[in-house]
């Protein structure tokens, strides 16, 4: 080892003995100091006046109180747009049904749209079909209704001569005075009442005229949406503002895709709940079973409601034309088919893209017809489902849109939402927008 390396290391190890001894005598020093006094306590003057109230109440109760006016102005605003909806309830309810009409027909025109057919051929061909099986339908249902018509009378009076028969020889003990005397006050009810079910009659009226406006707006509303639906899209976009633009293009295609999916599968659960049934009270000689079916094909599209509704006038009619082991025979196929339905149908034609809990179906149609009768009863689940599918998007994206630092998010958003200038608006095409999650109206 050299002169200069020794010369370094001794240097070192003073250094080190230096920083050891200053800081022995530190400690040293800390050691000898006497303790410090304890500081003396902060005296608050009290306030001149009371406290404050708001210092008085309970965290609890403020936070009650902050959820409590919220709800207050949500369940006011939930009113005013029931009002607002009463008030238009023929529009809204022609352009639901509509809606409907359109999310069934549109994949034909779309396929018909691929094998080469102009828009408009193929809208017009679509439509003039669907309605032309609409009305076939419904004057086959209105022919067999006449045709069975007095035979479905006589069974009926039949029936009610059976039925006071067998009341009279029950364990109720019912005498035929008693009988007399409840058709005595019936018939006494209809003539001090004639005036009000008079009056009724022309409500009747009112509203047959009513459906029938309804029922032309709603044509209108599927022949514009089967053409024009992209157009009619991008036009409803320009509504929303710029920041929330994109989620909302990007949950119209799921929406539409949920819509679609429930109306198609609502079809055909109801066509073969529709079918087997038909069958059955066919084979079981029950009058009328054909618009039976259809009146069951019908009540299919209000769920759990609906079923309950048709197999109960199955029943009816059974029992009335062909007597109580008819009537039981009837029920058992309509708990079968029901059965079938709940526990096969449903789970593999709707699977879980429209899935409901049956509490919710049962609350929806309620409201619904409570709100609008028999047409919101039939548009609540739907909108309940569609409701659903968009509120879990914007979760989804949301929750995207966070992880990816305000950036639109890969996938059926980026696709439907992002625009050419990144303004959140649809991409156009020759025909519409771009393509989604699913395929619009007016393709």
């Amino acid at each position: 080892m050299s002169r200069l390396q020794r010369l370094r290391v001794s240097v070192s190890r003073l250094a080190e003995q230096v920083t050891e001894r200053r800081e022995r005598a530190g400690r040293g020093a800390e050691d000898a100091a006497p303790p410090s006094p304890p500081a003396a306590p902060v005296v608050v003057s009290p306030p001149d006046g009371p406290p404050p109230p708001a210092s008085m109440v309970p965290w609890g109760v403020r936070v009650a109180a902050e959820v409590g006016w919220r709800l207050l102005i949500l369940a006011g605003v939930i009113y005013v747009l029931v009002k607002v909806i009463s008030a238009f309830s023929l529009l809204v309810l022609a352009f639901a049904i509509g809606l409907l009409i359109t999310a069934l027909l549109q994949p034909t025109v779309a396929r018909l749209r691929r094998l080469g057919i102009g828009r408009g051929l193929a809208t017009m061909i679509t439509f003039v079909t669907g309605v032309a099986a609409i009305g076939l339908v419904g004057w086959f249902v209105v022919w067999q209704v006449m045709e069975n018509l007095d035979d479905l009378t006589k069974q009926v009076q039949g029936g009610i001569e059976e039925l006071k028969t067998w009341l009279l020889n029950s364990p109720f003990h019912v005498t035929e005075e008693q009988i007399n005397n409840v058709a005595d006050s019936l018939n006494d009810w209809i003539g001090s009442n004639s005036q009000e079910i008079t009056s009724a009659g022309w409500q009747g009226v009112t509203v047959v005229v009513e459906f029938f406006s309804g029922a032309l707006l709603a044509l209108f509303v599927s022949i514009f949406l089967l053409y024009d639906g992209r157009r009619v899209w991008n036009w409803t976009l320009n509504f929303v503002p710029q920041v929330a633009r994109g989620g909302v293009a990007g949950a119209g295609p799921m929406a539409w895709a949920t819509l679609t999916s429930y109306v198609r599968g609502t079809v055909i659960v109801a066509f073969i709940d529709a079918f087997f049934i038909g069958i059955g009270i066919y084979f079981l000689d029950v009058p009328m079973a054909v618009p039976l079916a259809v009146f069951i094909f019908l009540f299919s599209f209000i769920p759990i409601v609906g079923a309950f509704a048709s197999g109960t006038l199955a029943v009816l009619v059974a029992f009335v034309a062909q007597g109580m082991v008819t009537a039981l025979l009837v029920l058992a196929v309509v708990l079968a088919v029901q059965q079938l339905e709940g526990h096969v149908l449903q789970p593999l034609i709707l699977g879980r893209l429209v899935s409901v809990h049956p509490l919710g179906v049962v609350l929806a149609v309620t409201g619904g017809s409570l709100i609008a009768g028999i047409p919101g009863a039939v548009t609540a689940v739907p909108v309940v489902a569609v409701l659903n599918t968009v509120v879990t998007y914007l979760r989804k994206y949301a929750a995207e849109n966070a992880l990816h630092g305000g950036a639109v998010p890969h996938g059926a958003t980026a696709e439907a939402a992002a625009g050419p200038s990144g303004t959140g608006a649809p991409k156009a095409g020759p025909d519409g927008p771009a393509r989604g999650a699913a395929d619009g109206p007016g393709q």
